[in-house]
């Protein structure tokens, strides 16, 4: 009996020993991820978007290019099972004048056509693109879309396209002032964008 209580006692002092040192605790933080995964089901998709990966050719950006932008970004999507419901979030920073976004079709280092709306989201739960002046900084949109039946021009579906790398998101700005591609908050075709791949993988 004697030795049972001396173990007890040890004990006690053991944990009073490891947590005597410790702060208490007045808050706490949770980390989660933007779209859990579902069991072994949806699958999640995204880029990071940056002016560097724009391409905006000489005779459109003659003097300054989308790379001097600070503006950076993040799409990500999260598709269903049978991949006809496809939920996406899109951040965008440290932007001005953004009035677009769109998944496009074409490989890392080349422009595409457009192949989904993202920004403004079209629909009853739309929202007006952001006046001329305006700094975005955080969710730019969220919503859901259906991609069946939706092809790039390689005849790939835009799901296979998005994850062999084919398509690419981007955000597109415009002062409604003057010439365009003048710098930040001024690249119609353009402001910051990144190559969508499978994140899975």
């Amino acid at each position: 009996m004697l030795r049972k209580r001396i173990a007890l006692g040890a004990a006690a002092l053991f944990v009073a020993g490891c947590t005597s040192d410790q702060p208490t605790p007045t808050a706490f933080e949770v980390r989660a991820p933007l779209f859990a995964m579902g069991g072994n089901s949806a699958s999640n998709l995204g880029t990071h978007l940056t002016g560097g990966e724009e391409v905006c050719l000489p005779a459109q950006c003659p003097t300054v290019t989308p790379a001097v932008s600070p503006a950076q970004g993040q799409a990500i999507f999260r598709v269903n099972d049978d991949g006809t419901a496809v939920e996406f979030r899109l951040i965008a920073s440290n932007i001005d004048n953004a009035f677009m976004a769109h998944i496009h079709c074409a490989a890392a280092g080349a422009n595409g056509p457009i192949r989904m709306w993202l920004y403004p989201v079209i629909g009853p739960t739309g929202s007006a693109p952001l006046q001329p002046g305006t700094q975005q900084n955080g969710v730019l949109a969220t919503g859901t879309f259906d991609p069946t039946g939706i092809t790039c021009p390689d005849g790939k579906s835009l799901l296979e396209s998005i994850r062999t790398g084919g398509t690419y998101v981007n955000v597109h700005t415009n002062d409604g002032v003057g010439a365009a591609n003048t710098g930040p908050g001024d690249f119609p075709g353009g402001e910051i964008r990144g190559q969508l791949g499978d994140k899975n993988n």
